[in-house]
């Protein structure tokens, strides 16, 4: 593995770009406009002047690590010779199989593709390849450049071979890898969505507040952040989607989106990303202050 494609070059793909080019692999970063690989490789360099003042990178692995980063923003020439190409787009199955089909036609034949899906089935998007024995998944967490974990996602046709160099590619990027099998939700999110889930219906009830609800798991259940607050960061459209896939995948009720979720989404209040969610963020994340009161 030499040559490494990102498709995508928003919180993701940017930082599984940043984490590639730092550990010397030569980085392709794709997006549809000039625009979105400027702001993506704008968040490398701020992530990683960030790692230099905590002493965690020297500023020869800073400059090092830019200049094994290209942008593109046509597909073709950024991934057809590249050695595994790891999709990051938005959470959305139709746009991934889209991306699939092309990568299938663009990539040379020995290629892995992969998908940093949270939720979507491995399967479902091998289906549309010719190469469905190296189609995996390589769900990383975000930040990317401080996660450890990285769920390595087996299809139902992917290959033993493909999965072992996914495995140890991993641990060369200095991640701990955990292979799980190709189920609604995987593992992170099967467990994590219904909690967060939980906490919007413990709000939607009138159980209890923003603040009360994120400092009950924060200091009794020693979480670094609250549920809600997490769904912030996540993107709330994020924390839907990912719903709707459990619940369209198992059948079962309780995998049922709260409808405060579903009214957020629809108004556009989606956390961080659009300045307003659980949480107002509209003085920054640092100054964010409660911004839903809801009772039922």
């Amino acid at each position: 593995m030499k040559l490494i494609s990102v498709i995508g070059s928003g919180t993701m793909g940017n930082g599984i770009a940043h984490a590639f080019a730092l550990c010397n692999f030569q980085v392709n970063l794709i997006d549809i406009s000039e625009q979105s690989l400027q702001k993506g490789m704008d968040a490398i360099r701020k992530n990683l002047d960030r790692q230099v003042v905590k002493g965690i990178i020297t500023e020869e692995n800073k400059i090092s690590a830019l200049k094994n980063i290209h942008t593109f923003t046509d597909t073709k020439l950024g991934v057809e010779h590249s050695d595994l190409i790891i999709e990051a787009a938005t959470e959305n199955v139709d746009i991934k199989m889209e991306i699939f089909k092309d990568l299938d036609k663009f990539c040379k034949k020995e290629a892995i593709l992969a998908s940093n899906t949270s939720s979507i089935s491995i399967g479902m998007i091998a289906s549309v390849t010719n190469r469905a024995d190296k189609v995996i998944g390589m769900h990383f967490m975000n930040p990317v450049p401080v996660m450890k974990l990285v769920e390595v996602i087996r299809g139902y046709s992917t290959s033993d071979e493909v999965t072992k160099t996914i495995m140890n590619l991993s641990i060369n990027l200095n991640k701990n890898p955990v292979e799980v099998n190709d189920y609604p939700g995987f593992v992170a999110n099967r467990i994590l969505m219904p909690m967060i889930n939980e906490a919007i219906y413990t709000l939607y009830e009138g159980v209890a507040g923003v603040e009360e609800i994120d400092t009950v798991m924060k200091l009794g259940m020693a979480h670094p952040m609250g549920p809600l607050q997490l769904a912030d960061f996540i993107g709330l459209d994020v924390c839907l989607a990912i719903m709707n896939v459990l619940h369209q995948g198992f059948g079962n009720p309780k995998y049922a989106p709260c409808p405060l979720l579903v009214n957020m989404v629809t108004a556009g209040s989606l956390g961080i990303k659009s300045g307003l969610g659980f949480y107002d963020y509209s003085k920054g994340i640092k100054d964010a202050h409660v911004a839903l009161k809801f009772s039922n």
